[in-house]
């Protein structure tokens, strides 16, 4: 299984662009009003330095995975913890995902069928992707979905200019302050530094010491989507309604007609945001079945998927209503797995990783 650069540059654009798209664009038009494309901007700056160095600390150890490397570098037990820790996060957020998925899909396409058939269907695929193409069959997927998310966003976008209205973004700065655009660059942060996971997914690539580079540039050019669909929805909706919404970004395609002849581009939207949860979740169930398997040390990982998936599936399907999901985003998620998951740990094993190979290197 090897991944290259490119897959990896796609693999960052595609599995961040649609989740954020959907999810952070209204927490952020509440705490930053017409200054959200600001907080999404310092996001995405700061989002590139956490894959940036999440990356740079699996160079370290090219080759050798997050479970592996970790108790080189901090030693068994502590090793183990930051291991176990990594994965709760990623097994929780399977469990949320799926439910999200199945919620949304019937919400706007199919408002008759049972939640459990969209789980238990999207299970079914990700099961076929992992279990037969592994790591590389997922980075074979986002080079295919990558560029058909860019085009179906780029085209709405394009489509839309005639009903802007440019003064929603004025005042620049002077009536938020610093602080809410600050408290708004939260959350989009705490889903661009879901791209710790190349601390795992470097291991898999044929040429690592390309993997900071792409990832980077994957990080880069999803926030920088983001920061536009943000410009877009601001400049068609205004802040206020754009906070009121649960979805601004899919309303806004609502409003998109192009000279009464083209409408319902919503179907575009729905594109955009399925292809893009396929490739995320595939990536956080490969990474949770090869995790697991390896802290197990259990030869065959892919035997795991069987167990996982069962227990994914009754995680999604009894998961409470969407203020459960609401609390896990705003407390665990921007609270606990932002500041440890994605900014204290990566830090920490670059910075001890590099003084061994140095303190190595001495004797």
């Amino acid at each position: 299984m090897k991944l290259s650069g490119l897959q990896i540059f796609w693999l960052m654009f595609t599995f961040e662009t649609g989740n954020m798209i959907l999810l952070t664009l209204s927490p952020t038009f509440q705490e930053a009003k017409q200054d959200a494309w600001i907080s999404f901007g310092l996001a995405g700056i700061s989002g590139m330095l956490i894959v940036y160095v999440s990356s740079k600390a699996a160079l370290l150890y090219p080759g050798k995975t997050l479970i592996e490397y970790s108790k080189q570098i901090l030693g068994k037990w502590l090793g183990m913890l930051i291991v176990i820790v990594y994965l709760i996060l990623w097994y929780s957020v399977i469990g949320i995902i799926l439910r999200e998925f199945a919620d949304f899909t019937i919400t706007i396409l199919l408002p008759t069928t049972p939640q459990w058939v969209l789980v238990l269907t999207m299970l079914l695929l990700l099961i076929y992707i992992t279990y037969s193409g592994g790591i590389e069959g997922i980075g074979r997927c986002s080079e295919v979905f990558g560029p058909i998310i860019f085009l179906s966003v780029f085209i709405l976008l394009i489509l839309s200019v005639s009903i802007f209205n440019y003064r929603n973004i004025l005042p620049v700065f002077s009536d938020t302050g610093l602080l809410p655009i600050l408290k708004g660059t939260l959350y989009p942060l705490s889903f661009l530094g879901e791209s710790v996971m190349m601390l795992m997914l470097l291991s898999f690539m044929d040429q690592p010491h390309k993997g900071p580079k792409r990832a980077v540039w994957g990080i880069a050019a999803a926030s920088s989507l983001v920061s536009t669909v943000a410009i877009w929805v601001l400049l068609i909706l205004g802040p206020e309604i754009a906070s009121k919404l649960r979805h601004p970004a899919f309303d806004t395609v609502s409003y998109v007609t192009v000279m009464d002849f083209i409408q319902n581009l919503e179907i575009l939207a729905v594109l955009v945001w399925i292809l893009s949860i396929f490739i995320k979740l595939s990536l956080y169930f490969f990474l949770a079945n090869y995790g697991t398997a390896q802290l197990l040390h259990i030869k065959d990982w892919r035997k795991l998927i069987w167990v996982t998936s069962a227990f994914f599936f009754v995680l999604a399907v009894i998961f409470p209503n969407p203020t459960y999901t609401y609390i896990y985003l705003k407390t665990y998620w921007i609270y606990f797995a932002l500041p440890v998951n994605m900014v204290g740990i990566p830090f920490l094993l670059w910075f001890v990783g590099s003084l061994r190979k140095k303190l190595q290197a001495h004797h």
